[in-house]
């Protein structure tokens, strides 16, 4: 009897809610052992930490990338490469739309919305992303004076491209971000007289102007197994390069705010076997405004298991100062609907055990016949094969033209061209030469 879909995603979150539930349970009954890993790596407690601007550009979107540690910068294959490595939208497989939420500490929230478009070497996108947290003014008896939000919202647009990509060398990949950011602190009050101060959150809100420079390798390399994708990339990446400016609305001029969250990142991605992807970056912050307030770097790794063609399972630990951050999480893929759900506990954010969760769903809009192309440029080579096989050269050579068309990066079929022709020449010579004898 045929199942409608209703059956087939109801059974699809419940294998998600199953599989997070295990670690759930686990931060309950283990944080003992994670109070251990805090002490452990005591020794890297960071005294520049939290001296920039704008944290929430460095919270994580959630989702897929917090599940495998935030150590995309060599990864970057879905809609979450933006704040990790912005050439990666000219090789996503995909044109997506894609919404996360990510409920993170002491009540604040992230929020965002990010959309991809790739025509063949080009790729494009934009993203919005707010943090937001209650700001509730007390006054000195305990009086609630006003109730508002912090909040922190980044718009980014993106633009990349893959130069030459081929058959075996899947191309350079280079892009850039641009991106604004907007801190808003509300108003607050009078403590004498509990009138509302008129522009006294704008004197501390705050404006931002920054850009992302990005490269991503794809290649082949101790690969042993068949897949069209490439199983090694190496990620490099300079993020939030700007400057941050405040005291709008004041009688005081409009000055330079504390330096931005500036960082070089370098990473890796390495697909092994057929199921299994690890990745790894390592991140060393940059003070624009003065080197020697620079944070310490921080480092991270991920696993990703395909557990079925609709299902994978991720972890992830990141070290970024004295306190780990560990995470798992699943992917659900239902053809035109992508789930995302994430659980991490948190150290790096808080001195205090934290969980946090994240979910992302995407919609997948296809690839615009780029698969297509490839599967009937497959065909057009083979056939050349055949004609080749039984002598037919010229009529060899048309298919794999026919193949190129399709293709062009197809290098097997420039290459058997190549030799026909070459061979074709070196009949024509020796017959030459027999007819002058």
């Amino acid at each position: 009897m045929k199942k409608n879909a209703s059956f087939y995603i109801t059974r699809f979150l419940l294998i998600a809610v199953i599989a997070l539930l295990p670690v759930k349970a686990f931060s309950l009954e283990y944080i003992d052992v994670y109070s251990t890993l805090s002490d452990t790596f005591s020794g890297f407690t960071d005294k520049n930490a939290g001296s920039t601007s704008f944290p929430s550009l460095n919270i994580p979107a959630g989702g897929r990338e917090e599940s495998l540690g935030s150590a995309i910068t060599g990864l970057a294959d879905d809609i979450s490469f933006f704040d990790y490595n912005p050439a990666a939208s000219c090789v996503l497989k995909n044109t997506e739309l894609a919404l996360f939420h990510n409920s993170w500490i002491s009540d604040s929230n992230l929020e965002t919305v990010a959309g991809t478009w790739r025509l063949n070497d080009l790729g494009l996108g934009a993203k919005l992303k707010c943090f937001y947290v209650p700001f509730t003014e007390y006054n000195d008896f305990g009086d609630r004076m006003t109730s508002n939000y912090y909040s922190e919202t980044t718009g980014v647009i993106n633009a990349s491209y893959n130069f030459f990509n081929g058959y075996y060398f899947k191309g350079l990949a280079v892009g850039a971000n641009l991106k604004g950011s907007w801190r808003s602190i509300p108003d607050y009050t009078d403590r004498t007289t509990g009138e509302l101060i008129k522009n006294s959150g704008l004197s501390q809100s705050g404006a931002a102007v920054m850009v992302d420079l990005g490269i991503l390798l794809r290649f082949n390399a101790a690969k042993y197994f068949a897949d069209r994708d490439p199983n090694l990339k190496i990620g490099i990446s300079l993020l939030n390069a700007g400057i941050a400016l405040t005291s709008f609305g004041s009688s005081q001029e409009i000055k330079i705010d504390d330096s931005l969250p500036t960082c070089i990142s370098a990473g890796i991605s390495y697909k092994f076997a057929k199921p299994v992807t690890i990745c790894a970056d390592f991140r060393q912050p940059i003070n624009l405004l003065d080197f020697l307030q620079s944070e310490m770097w921080s480092a991270g790794i991920g696993v990703d298991v395909q557990i079925t063609d609709f299902m994978e399972l991720m972890a992830g630990f990141r070290l970024k100062g004295a306190n780990p951050r560990i995470s798992l999480g699943t992917e659900i893929d239902l053809k035109h609907f992508i789930l995302d759900l994430n659980y991490t506990f948190d150290l790096t954010s808080s001195i205090n055990p934290v969980n946090h969760f994240s979910v992302a769903a995407k919609i997948n809009f296809g690839d615009h016949g780029r698969y297509i192309n490839e599967l009937k440029a497959d065909d057009y080579y083979e056939e050349g094969l055949k004609y080749y096989a039984s002598g037919q050269m010229e009529k060899a050579v048309e298919s794999w033209e026919e193949c190129l068309k399709l293709n062009p990066s197809f290098t097997p079929a420039r290459n058997s061209i190549e030799l026909v022709r070459n061979s074709t020449k070196l009949f024509d010579r020796v017959m030459n030469i027999q007819t002058l004898e």
